[in-house]
């Protein structure tokens, strides 16, 4: 009889058991991917949050200067340090209360999904929010429209080469004085727009408070022939600031 039959782990070296198998391998490259998705996630969000947001156009009211699918990259720092949105500027801002309704409050752990979503460009843009360039900004006179068919601000008529090829300037005739805080937006595709021509008659005025601007538009993300600055325009430079709050005058440069 053979005493020395050979174990079946007997020629196995001595650490053998503190070896990690591939399973473990596995399971740990697992887990380490895991993590890795969930941080970035997370810087994902907090960039969305405080810095920059996808934003999906998703009509043809920014034509040309932003075409149906377009992803733009949204500067939420732009107005965060004291700048205030300039005339020409283009932004996304919460219509809520000024040209649209309050909207009926959901389950919150639905919106709070739904919010990671769209801070992730994962989802379409919440109802309530706009993408228009400004025109006007607080203190300002909007006319349209002067002899010319030319929009006036503060007397003086703009140049709109921003505007949709055999658009009119408006179509709409308005004499609006901006409030303080407030902004005077509109499409650049002036006969595909609703925008603060058609919000005259609203509890609003046809008028953005600041306070609900999201942020600049700055870049074009996507698709990818598309990738390009949203440009800045002069088409304001030579409209004066407003006048002084109680004064009567005005002085010049831009507001």
């Amino acid at each position: 009889m053979d005493t020395e039959a050979t174990h079946p782990e007997r020629d196995l070296p001595p650490d053998a058991e503190r070896r990690p198998g591939r399973g473990s391998r596995f399971a740990l490259s697992r887990r380490t991917a895991a993590l890795i998705g969930i941080a970035w996630a997370a810087v994902l969000l907090l960039l969305g949050h405080f810095v920059i947001q996808p934003f999906q156009i998703p009509s043809r009211s920014m034509e040309p200067t932003l075409q149906v699918g377009d992803r733009v990259i949204v500067n939420k720092l732009a107005y965060r340090f004291g700048d205030r949105p300039e005339r020409g500027d283009v932004v996304v801002f919460d219509g809520t209360g000024s040209f649209v309704r309050a909207p009926a409050e959901e389950n919150p752990v639905a919106g709070l999904v739904r919010g990671a979503a769209r801070a992730l460009g994962l989802a379409e843009p919440d109802g309530t929010d706009f993408v228009k360039r400004v025109v006007g900004v607080g203190g300002d006179r909007v006319k349209c429209c002067d002899k010319g068919g030319r929009i006036e601000v503060n007397g003086v008529p703009v140049a709109e080469r921003y505007l949709y090829p055999g658009d009119t300037p408006s179509s709409v005739r308005f004499d609006i004085a901006v409030p303080r805080g407030t902004l005077w937006v509109m499409g650049d595709h002036r006969s595909q727009s609703s925008d603060s021509r058609d919000h005259l008659g609203s509890p609003g005025g046809g008028v953005v408070p600041v306070d609900m601007v999201i942020g600049r538009a700055d870049w074009i993300g996507w698709p990818a022939r598309r990738w390009s600055a949203v440009e800045a325009t002069g088409a304001f430079e030579a409209v004066p600031d407003p006048p002084a709050p109680g004064s009567a005058g005005s002085g010049g440069g831009r507001g």
